[in-house]
């Protein structure tokens, strides 16, 4: 079934994906907010894989398919893990469990293989830092290099020893240790939160992993304590005490340390017995104290894990094995249409309230029209609802026998259900628009955009704010922030002089953000941060920008006929013209440093390739680095590859550089090819 729209040309639906799993990848880690369920979103990623495969030319140094998570929420100083924190890769069925067994074991030339089956939680993951076995940090995984610091409110969390034990057997406490594991809220006392919050006249929190991501993530730690979340331990990343030899040894280790270990936890022969677990956990789980969504499974070997490694994203020796989505029958009220920041329109079914597997559902995404008309979903109609991940409500279709012929076809609208405007359907795309760009909806969605971590950074601007500024009139467009200052936002309910003075002081410091960040906040479709950066590093100030054609456009690295054609447009518009002259006049900086030409850098006339964790900077900052010193930067090893930069756990990229004898550097050697003082320059580290 196709859920997202088809018919673009291959550079075109790339785009499209990209944006899409960007987004949901944010509304997820950051937000603590899906609105996909964990299939769709599977479904997302494994058609971008195969569209990257199948053409290199296109791949992104940027593209989520090499990213973990999300970035860090901003509401938190921000921390490096000391290694990786990656995701699984996820499968749905016995069949898929054994083509993962036989990946690893055609690796590791082994006829069978021992793995540890553990429940997966439908928590939070989180980092634990001891140095002299006392805890010294807590990170969530962030976008898997860097995290939010939240040590303050793990404490609150009872399972969390502050002090790790000397436990018999286990040796000398180590100078510093990491330790991995999962918050989580049972489902007892998730339902007396919500109880509590229903008594005080609060919404409820949708599920349990919302409510422990949001207790986590309260600038109050009173309030996390009062949210009672629990802890399992479940990992020693490398590296780990050189006495242990499997995973099976690190989590008697870490209960011997004190932490709590799930119980439900199983060491087997062989990916029979592995599915064995699968099938006997799913029939139990709704006994379980906890919400879980499937199960993992990991080798057990430390040594036969180091030997399979890792991808650029994921652990090559451990695999999530996702349950089946639980469902529930309820009658579908109404239609409703809300728009987004592009003008999208984008249908709800708001539904008879439901328990799905715990939870109370009211509402659910139906994506798009021709989605409801593939499933014949009507109003009126009893529907089937279902929790895929046991996260995200969505309908699965209509129960015809249910139907007694009074239900009613749906259509969407002739006219915005915002401002009244007429939408349309641009040539081959899925999706309505309003067509009126001072849609107070757009206007909403676009300056949270605006203001995001990725965009302009605007720190306290978030969605109750933006909502008072529009309904006193004093923002009509992005140029409209930068004429708020410190006493008109202390007037706003709930800030006062102290946040008012703060928030304006963060609107002025965006004023000094690069040309790159500008292009990516202001809404030109198919532009994310990635393009927008490579976009401006070419152009060099806005005007330059401003006059170009499709052609010039064109001519830079990963920029295609859909993203040319969609910047030229953007800036041919009048509204976007007078738009980009009041930005200036606010004092917005509109320039970029621009890239070095092929031959006058450093770095000329090479093609390079970043492998593993940096850990001086980010990886997104090196590319940018090597690119203004000359080089192409490009996401695969081939003979063409000059040299390949690899960071801490260098995975394929780095074998395959060896087996061509591509030169291989350091992130040190790389920092002095470029120049030292480039680095400093450029806001780095030293």
């Amino acid at each position: 079934m196709d859920l997202f729209g088809r018919g673009e040309d291959e550079a075109a639906r790339i785009g499209y994906l990209r944006r899409e799993i960007e987004r949901h990848n944010r509304l997820y880690y950051e937000l603590d907010a899906p609105e996909i369920t964990d299939a769709e979103f599977d479904a997302l990623v494994n058609e971008l894989k195969a569209l990257e495969e199948a053409h290199p030319e296109l791949r992104s140094a940027g593209s989520p398919t090499s990213k973990v998570g999300g970035a860090p929420a901003g509401r938190f100083p921000t921390y490096r893990h000391k290694a990786a924190m990656l995701s699984l890769d996820n499968c749905f069925s016995p069949e898929e469990l054994m083509a993962f067994d036989a990946r690893v074991r055609k690796a590791l030339g082994s006829e069978k293989v021992g793995y540890v089956c553990e429940p997966k939680i439908d928590g939070l993951a989180m980092s634990l830092e001891y140095k002299d076995g006392k805890l010294a940090v807590g990170v969530t995984r962030g976008d898997g290099v860097t995290g939010e610091n939240v040590t303050a409110n793990v404490l609150t969390v009872k399972d969390v020893p502050r002090t790790l034990s000397r436990c018999e057997g286990c040796g000398p406490l180590p100078a510093e240790i990491t330790i991995r594991g999962e918050v989580y809220m049972r489902k007892a006392d998730f339902q007396a939160l919500n109880q509590s919050r229903d008594e005080e006249g609060l919404p409820p929190f949708a599920n349990p992993r919302n409510s422990a991501a949001g207790s986590l993530r309260q600038l109050d730690s009173s309030i996390t304590a009062g949210r009672k979340l629990s802890f399992f331990a479940y990992y020693l990343p490398e590296p780990a005490p050189a006495r242990l030899t499997s995973h099976s040894d690190a989590l008697a280790l870490l209960e011997g340390f004190g932490f709590k270990v799930n119980p439900e936890i199983r060491r087997v022969e062989g990916i029979e017995e592995a599915i064995g677990f699968c099938e006997h956990l799913e029939t139990i789980r709704d006994s379980i104290e906890y919400e879980i969504d499937g199960a993992v499974i990991k080798v057990d070997s430390l040594a036969l894990q180091r030997e399979l490694g890792f991808t650029q994203r994921s652990p090559r020796w451990a695999i999530a094995y996702k349950f089946a989505p639980r469902q529930a029958k309820t009658k579908l009220l109404r239609i409703e249409v809300q728009v987004g920041r592009t003008g999208v329109l984008t249908p709800r079914a708001v539904l008879e309230p439901v328990n799905v597997s715990g939870v109370v559902v009211q509402h659910a995404s139906l994506h798009n029209e021709d989605l409801i008309r593939q499933k014949d979903i009507r109003e009126g109609d009893t529907v089937l609802v279902q929790r895929a991940g046991d996260v995200i409500p969505e309908v699965v279709g209509p129960i015809l026998e249910d139907r007694k012929g009074t239900e009613r076809p749906f259509r969407m609208p002739d006219a915005c259900p915002e401002c009244g405007s007429a939408v349309s359907r641009e040539d081959e795309e899925v999706a309505l628009r309003c067509t009126n760009a001072s849609c107070p909806a757009r206007l909403r969605e676009g300056l949270l955009h605006f203001a995001s971590r990725d965009a302009m950074d605007i720190d306290g601007l978030g969605p109750a704010v933006i909502d008072q500024l529009m309904l006193k009139g004093l923002v009509h467009d992005f140029a409209d922030l930068f004429k708020l200052d410190a006493a008109t936002l202390a007037s706003l309910d709930r800030m006062g002089e102290k946040s008012g003075a703060k928030l304006a002081a963060a609107i002025g410091a965006s004023r000094g953000r690069n040309l790159g960040r500008l292009l990516a906040s202001i809404g030109i479709r198919n532009v994310g941060p990635a393009t927008a950066k490579l976009i401006a590093a070419r152009f060099g100030d806005v005007e330059a920008l401003m006059r170009a054609e499709e052609e010039d456009l064109l001519e830079v690295e990963t920029v295609g006929p859909v993203v040319a054609e969609s910047v030229v447009r953007f800036f041919r518009l009048p509204q976007n013209e007078v738009l980009v002259e009041k930005l200036r006049a606010a004092g917005v900086n509109m320039t970029e440093p621009k890239a070095k030409e092929r031959g006058s850098g450093p770095l000329s006339g090479m093609t390079v390739v970043f492998t593993g964790t940096l850990t001086q900077m980010t990886r997104s900052k090196a590319e940018e680095l090597a690119a203004m010193a000359g080089a192409k930067v490009t996401d695969s090893v081939s003979s063409k590859t000059d040299l390949v930069v690899a960071g801490s756990e260098a995975g394929s990229k780095l074998e395959k550089a060896r087996r061509l004898n591509v030169r291989v550097a350091d992130e040190r050697e790389f920092m002095e090819m470029i120049g030292e003082k480039a680095v400093k320059d450029e806001g780095g580290l030293f």
